[in-house]
């Protein structure tokens, strides 16, 4: 059996299928790429995570084989000698896109660009069908079919998709994905999604580009306590401009907290884990608004679907961002307002749930063996690695003090809407990119282990960062998820520990810029410690302060005694 790759995209959902192969010794697995794709980067990386015999295509166009499958049209799927399975790389088949390859027919006159994979243009050569079975997702598909190829028509086979297949049977495990991005409690994680289109919410790098606008207005607008950003770009877009490229280009967005996500291995576990999706015209954003997570349009790929796919009536009326408003209030508007609709879901597959057991069916019908005794299944989605993001960039923080709670909210950019009724520190990470910034920080943060030798310990650091920076009236060493160690220019050295138990689980860069703001208001650490409220947006999150060193008792902080700028002066007001 040979899986016929074009390209990474194409590849991600071959290699959904693989399960349904394992241990029938009768099968021997190949692979080749048909080189007919511009987007071949990435594709040496995943054919060695494969570890499968591959042939170059020419060997591949004459090598006999029972069975090839392909996610894509495009190359010389005609010419190969055995049994041929198309399905699709997305959900169903709705982009227009031009038929590129060369033929010796005349196609079809027609009024308008093909829609990819389901017309004439794609799926004849010679005038006849070339495919033995073309898998489809849904009747729809087999009724537009129809219409514009009927000849194609009698090689249609339905049988469901396996990558929403594989998203449903993760569902249970929503809560896992988000602690894998460093999503905390309360938190909402908001997925931006880009196809590869010039058109899409990633765009060509032009002038009318949303996305560059578009990123520090949502760090600025978003407090990065209440929410997480993450990026699904598609692989088209991570491999075709290099994943190094990308990585530069979204620099100062990943410096405020922003995640890329796996466009192969993780996409799927991001979508599950989103509380809302800004997206355009591309299969996700649909994915996401099958799995009923609200959607926030960006870009709508005007004229590039085919009118009459289930994607394009999605696309006609779902909510439309306005990038030219304030940002937040449209998010919230759509999260609060959002009633999960099936009509997404109804047209993605007419079979959830079965995929495994339509197309290993298919499969071995077409390489005349019987299937195996085994029940049919695919893989689960794997749980990725923890990998919360790692924050930067300078916090603009703004800190209410009332009595043992402490309202914060810090924003990656300077926040539009800042109040007087706010005290305002600003916190700064040590791997800043600019060393100017720790000059003017009130707060310095580092992470990591407390016996690094590198950084001699959280007392050892502390002690380094204030001595270096004068400014400096905290310096903070987050040595876990929810623990951290504060030094104080005036007030000594303490511990602090989110409470879990009582539901606290924020940032402790967050907890200690509450505490800087407490002790500057007159609050002191007690022998036996003292517990603090936090309160964000997302919630309320208790943490316990303990004196470390023998330091207990600390006094109160005189912020009428100290020149405005100074070290451990009382934060400012906007």
């Amino acid at each position: 059996m040979l899986l016929v790759v074009h390209n990474v995209t194409s590849a991600g959902r071959l290699t959904d299928l693989l399960p349904l192969f394992h241990d029938d010794f009768r099968v021997q697995l190949l692979v080749t790429s048909t080189g007919s794709s511009a987007f071949q980067g990435g594709l040496r990386e995943l054919f060695a995570d494969l570890e499968l015999p591959e042939l170059p295509w020419e060997q591949a166009l004459s090598t006999p084989v029972d069975l090839a499958i392909s996610a894509s049209f495009g190359g010389e799927l005609a010419q190969i000698p055995g049994n041929l399975s198309v399905m699709s790389h997305g959900v169903g088949y709705t982009k227009r896109l031009h038929e590129p390859r060369a033929t010796s027919h005349e196609p079809r006159a027609t009024s308008h660009e093909p829609t990819f994979g389901l017309s004439p243009e794609w799926l004849l050569a010679e005038g006849k069908p070339f495919v033995d079975g073309l898998v489809l997702s849904h009747p729809e598909q087999r009724e537009r079919l129809t219409r514009v190829c009927p000849e194609a028509v009698p090689s249609a086979v339905l049988a469901g998709d396996p990558c929403f297949d594989r998203m449903l049977a993760g569902r249970p495990y929503r809560d896992r994905f988000r602690r894998a991005l460093g999503v905390r409690r309360g938190q909402r994680l908001v997925v931006l999604n880009s196809t590869w289109n010039p058109e899409g919410l990633f765009g060509s790098g032009g002038g009318q580009d949303v996305l560059p606008g578009l990123l520090p207005r949502l760090a600025a607008e978003l407090p990065a306590d209440e929410y997480r950003l993450a990026a699904v770009l598609h692989p088209n877009v991570w491999h075709g401009h290099g994943p190094g490229q990308i990585r530069a280009w979204l620099d100062r967005a990943r410096r405020a907290g922003l995640i890329l996500i796996d466009p192969v291995h993780a996409w799927r576990q991001a979508l599950l884990a989103a509380d809302l999706v800004l997206g355009d015209f591309g299969a996700v954003t649909y994915y996401a608004a099958a799995l009923g997570t609200p959607v926030l349009l960006a870009a709508d790929g005007k004229g590039k679907l085919d009118p009459e796919a289930p994607l394009a009536e999605f696309v006609r009326h779902a909510p439309r961002l306005d990038p030219n408003a304030p940002l937040r209030p449209q998010m919230e508007r759509v999260l609060s307002a959002h009633r999960p609709d099936g009509s997404a879901a109804d047209f993605v597959t007419s079979d959830p749930g079965r995929s495994a057991i339509l197309l290993r069916r298919h499969f071995y019908r077409l390489m005349d063996l019987p299937e195996p005794d085994a029940p049919a299944s695919l893989e689960p989605l794997p749980l990725p690695p923890y990998d919360p993001p790692k924050l930067t960039a300078p916090l603009h923080v703004r800190t209410r003090v009332r009595g043992p709670e402490i309202a914060i909210e810090r924003s990656a950019e300077h926040p539009y809407d800042s109040s007087g009724t706010y005290a305002s520190h600003l916190g700064v990470h040590e791997d800043t990119r600019h060393p100017g910034d720790l000059e003017l920080a009130d707060v310095i943060t580092r992470d990591g282990r407390p016996d690094d030798p590198r950084l001699g310990g959280p007392d050892r650091w502390t002690e380094d960062v204030l001595r270096l920076h004068p400014h400096c009236a905290a310096a903070v060493y987050v040595t876990g998820p929810d623990t951290c160690t504060v030094r104080t220019r005036e007030h000594g050295v303490f511990r602090l520990t989110g409470d879990v138990g009582a539901g606290a689980d924020a940032d402790p860069a967050a907890y200690a810029s509450s505490l800087y703001v407490w002790l500057a208001h007159g609050g002191t650490v007690p022998e036996r410690g003292v517990t603090l409220r936090m309160r964000t947006a997302a919630g309320t999150h208790p943490f316990t302060v303990t004196a470390s060193s023998g330091i207990t008792g600390c006094r109160p902080h005189n912020a009428a005694a100290d020149p405005p700028g100074t070290s451990g002066a009382e934060p400012r007001q906007d």
